[in-house]
């Protein structure tokens, strides 16, 4: 009861204080109480569902085989079980060391549970689509992009002359150019510089572009992350012997990963945002799967319904790529003081 009688006081004098700020309140409570009612009675009333929830197979997998479909439904429970331990778990030691690890061992399970072999019938990749296409394209571009961006920003601030300035080149091309360039270079004209014989399937081509240009970016975000670090700790490592590699190893690329966290979160956020471009160029992912169900006569019109759910995915999937992250900030921060 305190509570809101404290809260109540609050707002009456943050939003009350004289006549002009009640007014000017009340103009904006009344516009924003008339646009949530009316958004309200559309979601409830007059929004026809019936093109999310006949198709919500086809925005999960696409055209994946109706009876393989319990592959990717299990790769994306695992991913979601190992978000809620990530974020909700117990705090034991053997459990946060081996995290890191099931992290990374998702991607070569999504890629042999889509792809088949081994014990599981081969799909080809013409038949991944909807929200696993998008988070296959993330994951795997997001893993190869990383360790590439690293490399291009220790190449970046390296004392070779020839090194650093193929490094800087190639960053401030990637980042002059437009994202759906590269993808239309990755998809169509890649293939022309290849043998007939060679033959690099669509989603790979996808995966090598999104890395390609979102390294660039990656490489900068490190790259701010190096330069924020004190001289004097390098100093520090030379004096106690270290050589050049053990120095990145250990001292330079933690702290530079940690300070680069939450650009590097907007980058991995905007790689997911960003896979809706492949649309355009034929890869079936969640944004595809949405124009192609409003391609069906039967749900001709219905927009608001699909571009509202999609969004609503959208946001869901980012949000937990958020609150991943800074649950990672927050264990980096108490291991760095604890050390």
């Amino acid at each position: 009861m305190t509570l809101i009688i404290y809260l109540f006081q609050r707002l009456r004098k943050t939003l009350f204080s004289s006549l002009s700020n009640s007014i000017i309140s009340l103009i904006f409570i009344l516009i924003i109480s008339l646009v949530c009612l009316n958004t309200f009675k559309w979601l409830i009333f007059k929004a026809n569902w019936a093109v999310v929830t006949s198709n919500l197979p086809l925005y999960a997998f696409g055209s994946f085989p109706p009876n393989e479909r319990w592959r990717p439904t299990t790769w994306i429970i695992i991913l979601f079980s190992l978000s809620i331990i990530t974020i909700f778990g117990p705090g034991w030691k053997w459990l946060r060391k081996n995290l890191l690890i099931a992290w990374v061992g998702t991607i070569p399970l999504g890629l042999y549970l889509l792809y088949g072999g081994f014990g599981l019938s081969p799909i080809m990749s013409r038949h991944w689509g909807g929200l696993t296409l998008t988070i296959l394209l993330t994951a795997c571009s997001s893993f190869l992009s990383l360790p590439l961006g690293i490399v291009l920003a220790l190449c970046r601030q390296s004392s070779l002359p020839l090194i650093q300035k193929l490094s800087s080149f190639y960053i401030d091309v990637m980042r002059a150019v437009p994202l759906i360039a590269v993808l239309f270079f990755g998809q169509l004209l890649i293939p022309l510089f290849l043998p007939v014989e060679i033959e690099v399937d669509r989603v790979w081509r996808a995966i090598f572009a999104f890395t390609l240009f979102v390294s660039a970016y990656i490489a900068e975000d490190i790259r701010g992350g190096l330069q924020s670090i004190p001289n004097t700790q390098i100093e520090a490592a030379n004096s106690l012997g270290l050589n050049q590699f053990q120095i990145i190893q250990l001292i330079l690329i933690p702290q530079a990963l940690r300070i680069a966290l939450p650009a590097l979160t907007n980058q991995s956020i905007g790689l997911f945002q960003n896979t809706s471009l492949m649309a355009i160029l034929g890869l079936v992912e969640l944004l595809g799967v949405g124009r192609s169900i409003l391609a069906n006569p039967e749900f001709i019109g219905q927009y608001i319904e699909v571009y509202v759910w999609l969004a609503c995915v959208y946001w869901m999937v980012c949000t937990i790529m958020a609150v991943l992250a800074r649950h990672l900030e927050q264990r980096m921060t108490i291991n760095q003081a604890n050390f």
